[in-house]
């Protein structure tokens, strides 16, 4: 009998190529399969004329917001529920201009109570809400579909406590990353997540995401450094797990439901966060090597000597350099090579970091792994070196149409995918780059082309995801799963997993108004 996952997506390609191999296997899951022999394939026609990922869903039978409901929103949030197309154009796109929704009404609370009414009244009434804090997702999450509420969290930017002595913030969801950044720091504290985006996101949407970052490696994912969160339930109802216990067995651990629910099963109106001490020494590293190999190597090597001190082990290949050097105008700072390093140590004793940066600087430069490199103390030295690094996503808008994946990978996988995506492309596509995290096996694989391309697109996806999935790897490493990428969500995780998943978000939001569209698969609507 037929194995059959739901929701399984291949392209036509693809299904021809298994057709043609009786005796081959493909890896979904973790689990082999004889091609076409034990497994039916469930091909979703793509629709070309989608933004996302080649398929349109269609609308829910949602209300639609009338002048009742305008009079109702106005009401509770004079001022603040903005219905003007051009106010809401900026709202309705996402970073990327790559998805359009087309919401008429836009609205700013200021307080969890508020979003509790705003919540129980569109449950009530069946309207659709998108929440959205500052917008910079990738993959299509963030904005509407159709003609959802947007439920902007910007005005709910204040710091609600902070404790001196054990590190802990608690804050409102809008508050952005960057300024938060800037309250700790004057405090002797600092975030435990960074991102390039730290200007404009917001510790809501990144909770919301479970996003990454820069320096995961050094202090752990949000599901380590949140403690508590209060979020706002679909039929209005506050959940207060606004917790600043570091140990707390009382039970499930909820706040995990809503870091990286992307908003689906309810609104995150505020966070409880450690924070760790803002270090006395800080010390980058910029490095060169010939190959990939090398750079694994030079990584093992800086994890042993440089130990408690390694905050992050960043890469991006001269692919992405000759973006930068030719968009930004920024200078290499060392001779050309096949791949770069950007390495950080963090610590309370600046001769004692220095000594062993430079043991290991050392060590890699006489061992030939290393072929050349340059280390800034200075802060704004430091920010230059972090700008190579930071920048790429930058440099990339400007080389065309942008395809993003991000995916996670076993380290010494994580580069084969960009080879291997470039002999399967040719030369369909323009560029084909890879950055990311080596400390935590996170490709950010870019492909981009001088105009968007359905026949590129098409060539892209589903390979990615199923070289991804043969790997074992995750097709979503800190970007979440949104709209682009919910229907393949097959190739991480199991079907019995995905349906859990749904009868979470059925019990919560029975009625399905929190971000639809997003991160489940159509086949469990």
């Amino acid at each position: 009998m037929a194995v059959i996952i739901p929701g399984l997506r291949l392209g036509l390609t693809t299904v021809r190529w298994l057709k043609s191999q009786a005796a081959s296997t493909l890896a979904v899951n973790g689990r082999r399969f004889a091609a076409y022999e034990q497994i039916r394939l469930i091909h979703v026609a793509r629709d070309k004329s989608n933004p996302a990922n080649g398929t349109v869903p269609r609308r829910l039978p949602f209300s639609i917001v009338s002048q009742q409901d305008l009079d109702f929103f106005k009401q509770l949030l004079p001022g603040r529920t903005i219905t003007d197309p051009d106010l809401l154009e900026s709202s309705n796109v996402d970073w990327l201009k790559s998805v359009k929704g087309s919401s008429e009404v836009l609205l700013r609370p200021k307080s969890t109570e508020e979003v509790s009414q705003i919540l129980r009244y569109c449950n009530e009434r069946r309207l659709a809400v998108n929440p959205q804090g500052g917008n910079t997702g990738l993959v299509g999450g963030s904005v509407p579909v159709f003609d959802e509420i947007i439920l902007s969290t910007a005005l709910m930017n204040q710091v609600l406590a902070f404790d001196h002595v054990s590190g802990i913030l608690t804050c409102q969801a809008g508050c952005v990353l960057e300024n938060l950044s800037n309250y700790l720091e004057e405090r002797d504290f600092i975030m435990p997540l960074d991102l390039g985006a730290k200007g404009s996101c917001h510790i809501g949407g990144n909770v919301a995401t479970n996003a990454g970052g820069l320096r995961l490696l050094r202090y752990g994912s949000l599901r380590g450094t949140v403690l508590g969160l209060e979020a706002v339930l679909a039929d209005g109802k506050v959940l207060n797990c606004l917790s600043t216990l570091r140990k707390d067995n009382t039970g499930y651990d909820l706040k995990q439901l809503f870091i990286g629910s992307e908003g689906t099963l309810g609104v995150i109106t505020a966070v409880s966060i450690l924070c760790p001490r803002k270090p006395q020494a800080v010390n980058v590293a910029f490095l060169g090597c010939s190959s990939f190999q090398q750079l694994l190597e030079t990584f093992q090597c800086c994890r042993g000597m440089l130990g408690e001190i390694l905050s992050a082990f960043e890469f991006l290949d001269s692919a992405c350099m000759g973006l930068l050097e030719k968009h930004l105008k920024l200078a290499n700072p060392i001779t050309d090579s096949p791949f770069y390093i950007l390495i950080e140590t963090a610590g309370s004793n600046a001769a004692h970091d220095e000594e062993k940066l430079h043991n290991f600087l050392e060590t890699v430069m006489m061992s030939s792994l290393v072929t050349d490199g340059t280390v800034a103390t200075e802060e704004s030295k430091i920010k230059a070196l972090w700008a190579m690094r930071e920048r790429v996503t930058e440099a990339l808008t400007h080389d065309g149409y942008n395809y993003k994946y991000d995916i996670s990978l076993p380290v010494e996988k994580i580069y084969q995918m960009v080879t291997d995506m470039r002999k399967h492309l040719g030369d369909k596509a323009k560029n084909v780059v890879g950055y990311g995290h080596v400390g935590d096996g996170n490709l950010h694989l870019n492909i981009t082309s001088p105009t968007k391309d359905p026949a590129l697109l098409a060539a892209i996806e589903p390979y990615v995801y199923e070289w991804t999935a043969a790997c074992r790897g995750s097709i979503s490493a800190e970007h979440g799963l949104g709209l682009k990428k919910k229907n393949y969500i097959y190739f991480s995780k199991p079907p019995e997993a995905v349906a859990l998943m749904g009868n979470i978000k059925s019990m919560l939001d029975p009625r399905g108004i929190l971000n639809p569209y997003k991160t489940l698969p159509d086949n469990l609507r």
